[in-house]
């Protein structure tokens, strides 16, 4: 997956959506600054860029325009307070792939991501190609899809995924996933679990087109029903 620069001048927004990217698979780099952007991204890493315009010690707009003159071709996603009509044309006019507001759903964000990563090309191809079919490889954290490309993976939705595949065509309770989380099911919120699923099958369908083969058990857990393997 490609690294992500992050430009955000908000401590606890940029923790927040530095720890998001990194659920997702990406690796973020949280600047703080244009003066950290300009000190810290790397055209050859950073393919994605998320800006937020009022910053410090300028306009995130200057330096979007900036790289697009400078040829740039990062991928560009401007994330801002800033969400009036005139605000989305000038940012999409000086070269952002996308304009979204704060307070907009994440999910939006990692849907718009995954699209970028798609149009631009950004998949990354493994240098071994795994056996035909559903396969999780565990040490790149990444679930290889026949016919699709690759999808990278968080270590918590990793440890739900090689619970589901480990056994495939069973029936696996929500106490065997929530434990294998590493929580304790008597005090776990069941909740979490389901936000997460709902998570992963879109994840998955966003970077991949294909529909995650795991059913819903109600009220007691869920089953990947296709034939699947997991690798170390």
């Amino acid at each position: 997956m490609p690294d992500v620069i992050l430009l955000e001048d908000e401590p606890v927004l940029r923790q927040e959506l530095g720890e998001f990217l990194e659920e997702l698979g990406y690796a973020p780099r949280c600047v703080s600054s244009l003066q950290e952007f300009d000190r810290h991204f790397d055209p050859d890493r950073h393919h994605l860029a998320v800006i937020d315009l009022g910053l410090p010690d300028g306009c995130g707009l200057d330096l979007i325009q900036r790289l697009r003159q400078e040829g740039q071709r990062v991928g560009i996603v401007v994330f801002s307070a800033r969400q009036t009509s005139a605000d989305r044309i000038s940012g999409l006019g000086l070269g952002a792939d996308h304009y979204l507001g704060k307070g907009c759903d994440l999910d939006e964000l990692a849907a718009t991501l995954a699209a970028l990563v798609r149009r631009l090309g950004l998949q990354q191809t493994p240098a071994s190609q795994p056996a035909p079919g559903w396969t999780l490889e565990v040490g790149p954290r990444r679930l290889h899809i026949p016919g699709s490309p690759d999808v990278p993976l968080s270590q918590q939705d990793l440890l739900v995924l090689r619970c589901l595949m480990s056994q495939p065509g069973v029936n696996i309770s929500r106490r065997q996933i929530i434990e294998a989380l590493g929580f304790d099911y008597l005090d776990y919120d069941q909740r979490r679990l389901d936000t997460q699923m709902r998570r992963l099958r879109r994840r998955v369908e966003d970077l991949s087109g294909q529909t995650l083969p795991v059913k819903t058990l109600r009220n007691s857990g869920y089953c990947f029903y296709q034939p699947a393997q997991v690798l170390a």
